[in-house]
């Protein structure tokens, strides 16, 4: 939590912004995990109620009336029987008081609250729910049937959420540089470990570990496996294999915010020459960015810049072939990179996705293009602003049954050379992402220590291996 002024700016900000009406932002409840006692653990907090009412507890609801100036706090106070389980919690008066709010109601006068606004007139704006309980809440509050919450969300209080939450704050990004520190501990740990013979699920286990010790966990599910070409995937039981390569995609959540890299690895400590011809290729790309992305400049731009330097080198190689312009006007890139160059990040991993990423990553001259196979994966591509933070996540995959599929219809057959492919179906996928801040005149990593990702570093360091397997 950070100061009580930091929250009463905050929402005095959202006031301005939006105008007028009654803004309501919910707070999480615990959610079971296969009966009722039995919860997910710890409970997260939604992340828009956490950045203006600033607390953690479960079963509450912060409103803020902005005709009338006033702000208050609903939820019911923690009785004995809780405390004897749980232990003491503050009364939700004396977590009002914390950020600056001094009124207070218990939940069952949410409902008289919110008539008695409609009645007068009032706009009533809450942000897209995404969690179940919540959907009811809303149902039961102002009549809107789960089914059409979504599109009857304020989009006013949305766009005020993500310009505010979009630009970090000195605050914030310290807290993001205090969540990589940790994720320096989680990657670090995989590349030590990384060998023939030890499981995916081990060492994914092992990472997951290091974000429950040092942080409040993991800021995404773990992803860690020897099948890097799949964009998602989760740690199995399969075992390490020499000539190989091991994706590593894992960030933590340290004081609400988050960390998001990724590091690709031999697994025996030493690229062969495919290998590095393919990684140099990622590792150019990632460097690349941090040469052009700097406030003005769209990130989708920034993007396609990065396709084409991946295109001309992938026809060094010949992987593919033609002009270079044509084929990413195409998509032809996109059988080798399916995603964005990188999205948001702050207090979500993916920060504000839930509120529709076509507000949080893109503006009226950067719509991106839902038509094209990849361009349609653009997480971000508007134009960059100092203070925001954003993930450079490029890579190389080599999807067999893309690959089968696209040769089968001819799609993009002349900029891709699918002999040369077919020998590559057994090669995985390299990503390498790092989390960046624009600055002033430019961006830099976040993140004091950098995890080995150069070549001949990674490689080094993978080499003083002197952990013991059980």
């Amino acid at each position: 939590m950070f100061n009580q002024e930091t929250y009463i700016r905050r929402r005095s900000e959202l006031k301005r912004l939006v105008g007028n009406g009654i803004v309501i932002l919910f707070g999480n409840n615990e959610a079971p995990a296969n009966y009722p006692a039995n919860s997910f653990a710890p409970m997260r907090q939604d992340s828009s109620f956490l950045y203006y009412f600033g607390q953690h507890r479960d079963g509450l609801v912060g409103v803020i009336d902005i005709d009338q100036d006033t702000e208050m706090l609903f939820g019911d106070d923690i009785d004995v029987e809780d405390i004897v389980w749980m232990g003491y919690t503050p009364s939700v008066a004396d977590l009002a008081a914390e950020v600056g709010i001094t009124k207070t109601a218990p939940m069952k006068e949410l409902t008289t609250y919110v008539q008695r606004q409609t009645a007068s007139g009032k706009t009533v704006h809450f942000l897209p729910p995404y969690r179940f309980d919540t959907k009811i809440q809303i149902m039961d509050l102002l009549g809107v049937h789960p089914s059409q919450q979504k599109e009857s969300a304020s989009l006013t209080l949305i766009k005020a959420v993500v310009k505010m939450r979009a630009t970090k704050e000195p605050q914030e990004i310290e807290a993001i540089e205090r969540a990589c520190e940790v994720g320096y501990a989680m990657h670090t740990t995989a590349q030590l470990l990384i060998r023939p013979g030890v499981t995916e699920r081990f060492i994914g286990g092992q990472v997951d570990g290091i974000a429950r010790s040092l942080a409040q966990g993991v800021s995404f599910a773990t992803i860690f496996t020897q099948h890097g070409e799949i964009m998602h995937g989760c740690p199995s039981d399969a075992r390490l294999e020499a000539g190989r390569l091991a994706l590593c995609d894992a960030g933590c959540e340290l004081d609400d915010y988050c960390s998001d890299n990724t590091r690709t690895m031999p697994v025996t400590g030493k690229f062969d020459q495919r290998q590095l011809e393919i990684y140099s290729i990622v590792e150019a790309c990632h460097d690349y960015v941090l040469e052009v992305a700097k406030p003005g400049v769209k990130y989708a731009d920034v993007h396609f810049a990065v396709c084409r330097l991946m295109t001309n080198r992938l026809k060094e190689l010949g992987l593919m072939k033609g002009d270079t312009e044509e084929a990413v006007r195409a998509g032809a890139h996109a059988m080798f990179l399916p995603h964005g160059l990188g999205h948001m990040m702050g207090m979500d991993v993916h920060d504000m996705e839930g509120l529709g990423q076509i507000y949080v990553g893109f503006d009226e001259e950067t719509r991106p293009n839902l038509e094209q196979f990849g361009t349609n994966c653009l997480r971000m591509g508007r134009r960059l602003e100092e203070g925001f933070v954003v993930t450079d996540e490029p890579g190389i995959y080599f999807i067999p049954a893309l690959i089968d599929d696209w040769k089968a219809s001819g799609h993009c057959k002349d900029f891709l050379n699918f002999d040369k492919l077919e020998t590559y179906k057994d090669f995985g996928g390299i990503r390498i992402e790092d989390d960046i801040l624009i600055t002033a005149d430019g961006c830099r990593f976040l993140g004091k220590s950098r995890i080995p990702y150069h070549p001949k570093e990674l490689e080094a360091f993978m080499e003083n291996n002197n952990q013991t397997i059980h």
